[in-house]
């Protein structure tokens, strides 16, 4: 619901949620299994998690996901939308990260989680 844009203010769940997706700590995991990702479809050791991914996408978005994971590792506070958009890019199987027939090209929606990790966004946005 957070990274579809609901207000975390909305409701006691969602602001819980959002509080634990922007502490430094949540994130900077975060920023690490990006960066993972992006080992994997380079061509780091061949597992059944490489067999997963979309591995030129993601090699080709290497640029953007690098950015990704700065804006997230960063201690600077960031909006809970562009984490929580993080978050269902990494572990959706239907999105651009996994699913071939998926309807929003991975970079396009790299650049929009991107875009929400602006530190001039609210917080809680």
């Amino acid at each position: 619901m957070l990274a579809a844009g609901v207000p975390p203010e909305s409701s006691r769940l969602l602001a819980t949620r959002a509080r634990d997706i922007v502490s430094l700590p949540r994130r900077q995991a975060l920023s690490r299994d990006w960066e993972h990702l992006l080992r994997v479809a380079r061509g780091g050791k061949p597992s059944q998690a490489a067999r997963r991914v979309r591995s030129a996408p993601i090699a080709a978005a290497g640029p953007a996901i690098g950015e990704l994971a700065e804006r997230l590792g960063t201690p600077l506070p960031v909006g809970a939308r562009g984490v929580a958009m993080a978050i269902v890019l990494l572990t959706d199987a239907t999105g651009p990260v996994y699913n071939r027939h998926s309807r929003e090209p991975l970079t396009t929606a790299l650049e929009a989680a991107i875009e929400q990790l602006d530190p001039a966004q609210p917080v809680f946005s």
